[in-house]
């Protein structure tokens, strides 16, 4: 089954239940993601986590605006998020599908890391004033390496799409 073919926004009461025991409460905001992931602004490219099933997919979004300093350059009279900030948000909420998997935050002392990308796929520009809609699904997970098929979308349609693979890793002095 395809990221895209997931009812993402539909949580049956089990679903609510395993992220309760995790001491988590949909949509997850700004003060509970800072928790998931080391990021800061202007690096920290997810806004709010709106569904999550542990162990199997998660989605969020990120809202685009003229303010964010990659504008600046890319481009000017004409501004485009880049595509690899697309490829970056969608490791980002693998990285916290991760850690809400294991039952852990960055404050436990690991990290989710960025190992590899394979079939990344562009097919629409996105904007100021889009919300991407950014959607992982595990494909695998082994020893600590995570294998994600990932989707991006504005509006309905797809803008980005890529397999991610991220490592866990115990580190010292992250916060």
């Amino acid at each position: 089954m395809s990221v895209s073919s997931i009812d993402f926004e539909l949580l049956n009461d089990t679903d609510l239940t395993a992220l309760s025991e995790r001491g988590i409460t949909l949509p997850l905001r700004y003060d509970q993601i800072k928790h998931y992931l080391p990021h800061r602004y202007p690096f920290m490219l997810i806004d709010r986590v709106t569904a999550c099933r542990p162990n199997e997919w998660i989605t969020g979004y990120k809202n685009i605006s003229i303010n964010e300093e990659m504008f600046n350059g890319h481009f000017p009279d004409n501004p485009i998020m880049p595509g690899v900030l697309q490829v970056e948000a969608m490791a980002q909420i693998s990285g916290i599908l991760g850690f809400i998997s294991a039952g852990q935050t960055s404050d436990d002392g690991y990290l989710y890391l960025f190992a590899g990308v394979d079939k990344v796929r562009f097919k629409k520009v996105v904007t100021p004033g889009d919300q991407l809609v950014i959607r992982s699904k595990v494909l695998m997970n082994k020893r600590d390496i995570y294998k994600f098929e990932c989707t991006a979308h504005v509006d309905g349609q797809l803008t980005c799409s890529a397999e991610i693979m991220i490592a866990r890793q115990k580190v010292d002095g992250i916060k």
